[in-house]
């Protein structure tokens, strides 16, 4: 185990951690190595498109499917499923013993999509390119989830109650779970897709808001699966939650038609999601962290506030146009995914870990990562700008092209070492886990 000192929290708000959250981090930094390594793979074929033939059928576009999915099926989510293991109780007791068959059961169904990817099948739409066997497939493996995590609640339900309000929130979380296999079959369809914005292509204000919004209610719900909120301290939940209605209740009264962006009512209503720079910081100031959370909140809230600002100023009118469908907004993409969203993941581990968070608090590792992140967004803004000024500029060789991709690949591979750093500490943290009995594992971390 690392050498490094961990300060521990004098009130613990969980239990000590389980092999089944250790076990859901070490799939999901299997696929995030794997979609880091492909990562770095494209950035070489950026750079060298004549080792394309060498790849017969499994030339960059199919690649570029399999990375972008694994990192949101894969990376992204598994957490989230040892986060849902430790809501519902689903890691402790009779069901504990279900939850490694229904990750691999998860990772199986992504090996099956990552297959289908590869030999050109595909329903065209980013992000929901399931089709053939790995339609069903994926679905079905979110259907066992919902399916364990129902087994798991009625059985606290019988043995020991809980707070009514608790039982209530847990109870709409299975209610609003059961609809992601059906929605992920049916938004897969080729035949169904939303508005959108006619001068860009792409999505409308409103569309903006309203995914900008569910992330909101991820980032406010996140702290009550993992910790406690603070007795003393009231005002900021409160403040955020009202806002969160008050925000929504405006983007219900919005246009859902295919709208543009130079709309001033949809410029305007995307910029309300800049009261959550202050807000945000201390909502989670609100609640108990472990000790060994503090970098990993801290970058998860600057990567926060950076998405917020760098989503308004792209959209904005002549800034978007400017930048649409260039590596200006892959840069913003990837401020959300490898920025923002990977590094909340890394907060929700290292808080249900305990001690075991170590695995993620190495200073080199952390730092190669974020200033990798960081990196690779300035220099597809640079290229995204060029881009927009000359759209040959990603297409055709020349020094100042290529030294920004020599650039973006050493931004790569330095996020892929550290997520080998990660993986091979996790199969030691997964190791230590599964040698000692659940009794010592208390005794030990809690």
């Amino acid at each position: 185990m690392s050498t490094q000192t961990i300060e521990k929290s004098p009130t613990p708000a969980l239990p000590a951690p389980s092999p089944a959250v250790a076990h859901a981090a070490l799939h999901s930094l299997v696929w995030l190595v794997f979609a880091n390594a492909i990562g770095v793979l494209l950035a070489v074929l950026l750079l060298l498109p004549g080792l394309n033939p060498w790849l017969g059928e499994w030339t960059y576009g199919r690649w570029m499917m399999v990375h972008m999915n694994a990192m949101l099926y894969g990376w992204s989510s598994l957490p989230m499923l040892g986060f849902l293991f430790r809501v519902y109780g689903a890691d402790r007791g009779a069901t504990a013993a279900w939850c490694r068959p229904l990750l691999w059961a998860w990772s199986a169904a992504l090996g099956v999509g990552a297959l289908s990817w590869l030999n050109g099948h595909s329903s065209g739409k980013l992000f929901l390119d399931w089709s053939g066997p790995a339609r069903i497939a994926f679905p079905l493996a979110a259907l066992a989830l919902w399916l364990l995590l129902v087994f798991a609640f009625l059985r606290s339900e019988r043995s020991r109650g809980g707070a009514r309000t608790a039982r209530i929130a847990k109870l709409a979380g299975l209610l609003v779970l059961l609809t992601v296999p059906f929605a992920l079959f049916i938004a897969s369809s080729p035949g169904i897709y939303p508005a959108i914005n006619p001068d860009t292509g792409g999505p409308t204000g409103t569309s903006q808001l309203e995914s900008s919004l569910a992330v909101v209610l991820i980032l406010l719900l996140v702290p009550y699966g993992v910790t406690r909120r603070k007795t003393e301290v009231v005002t900021p939940v409160r403040i955020a939650w009202l806002l969160l209605i008050a925000e929504s209740l405006l983007c219900a009264g919005l246009s859902r038609a295919d709208i543009s962006h130079r709309v001033p009512s949809q410029f305007m209503s995307l910029g309300a999601m800049a009261l959550w720079l202050p807000l945000a910081p201390a909502y989670y100031a609100a609640f108990e962290w472990r000790a060994n959370t503090r970098g990993w909140r801290r970058a998860m809230l600057i990567w926060w506030g950076t998405l917020v600002v760098s989503g308004w100023i792209f959209f904005l009118p002549g800034v978007l146009d400017h930048f649409k469908f260039t590596d200006g907004l892959v840069g913003h993409s990837f401020t959300a995914m490898a920025g923002f969203l990977s590094a909340l993941i890394i907060l929700v581990l290292v808080q249900l870990l305990g001690e075991g968070g170590w695995i993620f608090t190495r200073s080199w590792s952390f730092h190669l990562w974020n200033w990798g992140v960081l990196g690779y967004i300035v220099i597809m803004t640079i290229a995204g700008w060029l881009e927009g000024s000359d759209p040959a500029f990603t297409i055709v060789l020349s020094p100042a092209r290529n030294l920004l991709y020599i650039l973006r690949l050493l931004s790569g591979i330095l996020m892929l070492a550290a997520s080998a750093e990660w993986l091979r500490d996790a199969f030691v943290l997964v190791a230590e886990f599964d040698s000692v009995p659940a009794a010592r594992i208390q005794e030990k971390i809690a």
